[in-house]
């Protein structure tokens, strides 16, 4: 059965250039020129992957990705902004986005995105279903992740991840009470150039901090070493 992508965009040129490349490339594409429309596809057709444009009638794409999370719908969403939206780009990623696209693209370039986001997805999926894989875990204090599941627990509730999150996550436990730097982090979770636009690696560091942190003004997990980066570490022991 082949992936199947679902194109949200307003602009008739850009869904008819993504919709052809894509397809060339081997993908079932399915489209949507509003919002409102995008998130009943999204609902109905559960495709595997979801690029979606933030300016959009009817629903814009912030309200479809916010709506979908709540929802429990957890397929990954490849944003699509504009060059000077600098505030959309971080809403979208604060509201549930694995990633974001800065128009004009090259359709070569939104490829390359989606089959890095896919692998990551698929990888996800056939551990999971693969049973004869030996089942590793890292715990540091009641976090306990399960890279090979890629699952994450928290005083033994499932936390809910995005991908993203839950590779950021994992990448900082492998290297538990090392200073992480963001553009180590940048380049290490997100394997492709961000421009330096380090405040993507503070943004999932916040949604991280919400989910395992009882006071996220004293964290006591992932702390901020000023003027370097991040750690993770334990809760020392009284």
């Amino acid at each position: 059965m082949k992936t199947k992508i679902l194109v949200v965009d307003d602009e008739q040129p850009i869904v008819t250039l993504l919709k052809y490349n894509l397809e060339q490339a081997g993908y079932d594409v399915i489209t949507a020129m509003d919002g409102k429309e995008g998130k009943r596809l999204a609902e109905l057709e559960s495709p595997d992957i979801i690029i979606l444009d933030l300016m959009l009638p009817k629903l814009d794409g912030m309200e479809v990705c916010k709506q979908l999370r709540q929802e429990k719908i957890m397929i990954p969403i490849l944003m699509l902004t504009a060059k000077d939206d600098e505030f959309e780009k971080i809403l979208g990623l604060e509201l549930g986005a694995d990633d974001y696209m800065v128009k004009p693209f090259s359709p070569r370039e939104v490829i390359a995105r989606v089959k890095a986001i896919l692998r990551r997805t698929q990888a996800q999926t056939e551990t999971v279903k693969d049973n004869t894989i030996e089942e590793t875990q890292i715990k540091i204090g009641n976090l306990t992740i399960y890279p090979e599941k890629y699952e994450a627990y928290f005083k033994d509730q499932l936390l809910e991840l995005t991908l993203k999150e839950f590779e950021l996550l994992h990448y900082l436990a492998q290297n538990k009470g090392c200073v992480l730097t963001r553009d180590q982090l940048l380049s290490s979770v997100w394997n492709y150039d961000f421009a330096g636009d380090t405040r993507i690696v503070d943004v999932h560091i916040s949604h991280l901090r919400e989910k395992i942190e009882e006071d996220t003004k004293k964290p006591v997990y992932i702390k901020t070493v000023r003027g370097l980066g991040y750690k993770i570490e334990g809760p020392k022991q009284e």
